[in-house]
């Protein structure tokens, strides 16, 4: 290119242009044994230690920030003292994210070889950051167990055309999509986890907080009923917090974190299922090995660490879920060679990757030429 220009490797063009490409849909030629053996055997080895010792690091963080925006943010002289405050929730929301991850490890049985232990960190972990362990922790599993089902997966199921709400052609649009993504990032996670928003449909009303809920089984709703009084128990503390120190305070200090934490749980896994090249599938192609596979890697960037690997490692997160993060990446180089076309990395910016599904990836539909009906691609011409 001429003076001041920068020029973009092929390799890095190619990688971009490949992760659009469809990935296989027929049966994979490994298993998921072939999978596994191609892993280090530390790599399934979980460190109750090792763990503890990221829940300790992350709460320091938070708690280093917690002390500099209540001790110095309100000596900033007008205006930056009330910029600063937004300064401080995305940065602490982005560290309490990882402490997200790790409840959600210890809900993957993922923490330590003590199911006892896990679930006790969990329910503390994620009640603090008013989430239903056990709830989440058990329809998370079945999304898991149907990963890519039309009928039986739970978290962000696509619709098919004829199933499109008849507002959706008002919102193919760049002001509808920016409503749409605002409304999904702020709203996405409570409408989800009280109206079940964009989960399997069941027979009746769904919801993450009635343990009589068709979601669980009989012999998990006293748990679902455990997970309410956790999040009555903080919600109850944050009541008496804005009672002694005022509600505008208890929103800066854990409310803005609060809802980056959300809108970024909503975002990874948005972006973690939703892509142009992943297809979806219906009882009759649908197995588990395909369903796991259709997923991708997504980068970003720096926050990939602060995120403890959820977004790069995605793919080996749902073939092996109790494989604990720390070993994800090594994991994740071990099996690309097996995977092969059937692995997908993204590396598009995120909120372009955002922007592109949102854009693209409105329904689903089968190839009018290809004779597998039951294998679903994502459309956008309504």
């Amino acid at each position: 290119m001429g003076a001041g220009g920068r020029s973009i490797p092929p390799s890095a063009r190619k990688e971009k242009s490949d992760a659009l490409n469809r990935v296989p849909y027929e049966k994979p030629p490994f298993t998921l044994g072939q999978i596994k053996k191609a892993i280090p055997p530390h790599c399934f080895k979980r460190s109750v230690l090792r763990s503890f010792s990221y829940v300790v690091y992350d709460f320091t963080i938070a708690f280093l920030l917690y002390y500099v925006a209540t001790n110095y943010i309100h000596l900033l002289p007008k205006p930056f003292n009330y910029l600063a405050w937004p300064v401080y929730g995305f940065v602490q929301g982005c560290v309490l994210t990882g402490v997200w991850v790790i409840a959600h490890e210890c809900g993957h049985h993922a923490f330590s070889d003590y199911q006892w232990l896990d679930d006790t960190v969990g329910l503390v972990l994620h009640s603090f950051l008013l989430v239903p362990y056990f709830s989440w922790k058990y329809s998370h599993r079945r999304h898991h167990s149907n990963t890519g089902s039309m009928e039986k997966d739970e978290v962000f199921v696509p619709k098919r055309k004829e199933n499109m709400s008849w507002f959706s052609k008002y919102l193919s649009n760049p002001p509808g999509r920016i409503l749409t993504l605002v409304v999904t990032l702020t709203l996405g996670w409570p409408l989800y986890l009280l109206f079940n928003v964009s989960g399997r449909k069941y027979e009746r009303f769904a919801c993450h907080y009635d343990p009589s809920s068709p979601i669980y089984s009989d012999r998990e709703r006293l748990q679902i009923f455990i997970s309410d009084v956790g999040i009555s128990l903080v919600a109850f503390g944050l009541y008496h917090l804005a009672a002694a120190k005022g509600i505008s305070w208890v929103l800066c200090v854990y409310g803005g974190p609060l809802l980056v934490v959300n809108g970024f749980l909503v975002l990874i896994t948005f972006l973690q299922h939703t892509h142009p090249s992943l297809p979806h599938y219906d009882t009759s192609e649908w197995d588990w090995l395909r369903g796991a596979l259709a997923t991708v890697d997504r980068d970003y960037g720096i926050l990939n660490k602060v995120f403890h690997n959820i977004t790069d490692t995605h793919v080996a997160h749902h073939l092996i879920s109790t494989m604990p993060h720390y070993h994800a990446m090594e994991a994740t180089k071990a099996i690309k060679p097996i995977l092969g076309k059937y692995y997908r990395l993204d590396s598009t910016p995120v909120f372009k990757a955002m922007w592109r599904e949102a854009k693209e990836c409105m329904y689903v539909e089968a190839d009018e030429d290809d004779q597998n009906k039951g294998v679903l691609w994502y459309r956008n011409k309504l």
